[in-house]
C-alpha cells in the first residue's frame, strides 16, 4: 500500500512538474510583461516556471526510481530535495513578506520607466495595452503618466484607477486562492517527504528480516 501510495504521489508530482514546466515555456514565448522591467530582464514569471519544473520533475524522478528499485539512497536524496525545496519556499516567503515594500517600489518603478519606451517599442506598447485592458486601467498612476496622450486601450471615464492599484486589488482579491494552492503544495511535499521515510525504512526492516 505504502509503495502505491509513494507512486501515486511521484504521478502526481510529475504531471504537475511537467504542467508547470510547460506553462513556463509558453510564457517564455507568447508573453509580453517581461519587457516591462528591463532592470531585470532575467527574472520573469516564465523563466522561473521553467526552473521549477525542471527542479520538480527532476526530483519526482529521483523518488521513482528509488521507490521502484527500493534504493536507499535515491530515497534519501529525494527527501532531501524535497525538504531543501520547502525550506527554500518558506525562506522565500519571509523574504517577501520583509521586502514588500521594496519589491513593491521596484515593480512601480519599472512599470514607470516602461511608459518612456510605449512609443518606441512595440513588445512594450503591446504589454501595457494588454494589461490596461485586462485590468482595465490606464497608466502606472492614472491617466497623467501619458503625457504623449493616452492609449487607445485605456478604459473611457474620468475615475480611471492606475495599473499598479488595480493590480494590487487583484493580487488581494485572490489572495485566498493563492494561500490555499501554496498550502496544498507544501503539505503534498510533506507527504511525500513522509512516504520516503517510511519506505526507507520499511526498506531495512525487509533487509534485517531477509538477513541482508
Amino acid at each position: 500500500i505504502l509503495y502505491w501510495s509513494l507512486s501515486f504521489w511521484l504521478t502526481s508530482h510529475s504531471f504537475c512538474g511537467c504542467c508547470i514546466l510547460g506553462f513556463g515555456i509558453y510564457l517564455l514565448i507568447h508573453s509580453k510583461f517581461g519587457v516591462l522591467f528591463h532592470n531585470l530582464p532575467s527574472l520573469t514569471l516564465g523563466n522561473v516556471l521553467v526552473i521549477v519544473g525542471s527542479i520538480i520533475m527532476v526530483v519526482a524522478f529521483l523518488g521513482c526510481m528509488g521507490s521502484i528499485k527500493e534504493n536507499k539512497c535515491l530515497l534519501m536524496s529525494f527527501f532531501v530535495l524535497l525538504l531543501i525545496i520547502l525550506l527554500a519556499e518558506v525562506i522565500l516567503a519571509i523574504l517577501l513578506f520583509v521586502y514588500e515594500q521594496k519589491l513593491q517600489g521596484y515593480v512601480a518603478e519599472g512599470l514607470t520607466k516602461s511608459i518612456q519606451r510605449y512609443n518606441s517599442d512595440n513588445s512594450t506598447k503591446a504589454a501595457w495595452d494588454s494589461i490596461q485592458s485586462f485590468l482595465q486601467c490606464c497608466g502606472v498612476n492614472g491617466t497623467s503618466d501619458w503625457t504623449s496622450g493616452v492609449p487607445a486601450s485605456c478604459p473611457k471615464g474620468s475615475n480611471v484607477k492606475g495599473c499598479y492599484i488595480q493590480a494590487k486589488q487583484w493580487f488581494h482579491s485572490n489572495f485566498l486562492y493563492i494561500g490555499i494552492t501554496t498550502i496544498c503544495v507544501c503539505v503534498i511535499q510533506v507527504l511525500g517527504m513522509s512516504f520516503a521515510l517510511t519506505l526507507n525504512c520499511q526498506i531495512d526492516k525487509t533487509s534485517q528480516v531477509l538477513g541482508l
